[in-house]
């Protein structure tokens, strides 16, 4: 039993797939977080925008 898992172990050790999709997933995470940033900083100024364009028409 405690080669079985030695063997399994080791295996998982010398896998790199792994640490790949982890460095994938970091890397999404970064996108996804610029993404969101953008578009929050974005929305407000064009919230802003159309502010000022409803108070220049209606008054």
């Amino acid at each position: 039993m405690i080669s079985v898992l030695t063997r399994v172990a080791g295996r998982l050790l010398r896998d790199d797939s792994a640490a790949t999709a982890t460095e994938y997933a970091v890397m999404l995470a970064l996108v996804l977080a610029v993404i969101i940033a953008s578009v929050t900083v974005f929305g407000q100024n064009l919230g802003a925008c159309y502010v000022m364009i409803r108070t220049t028409l209606f008054g």
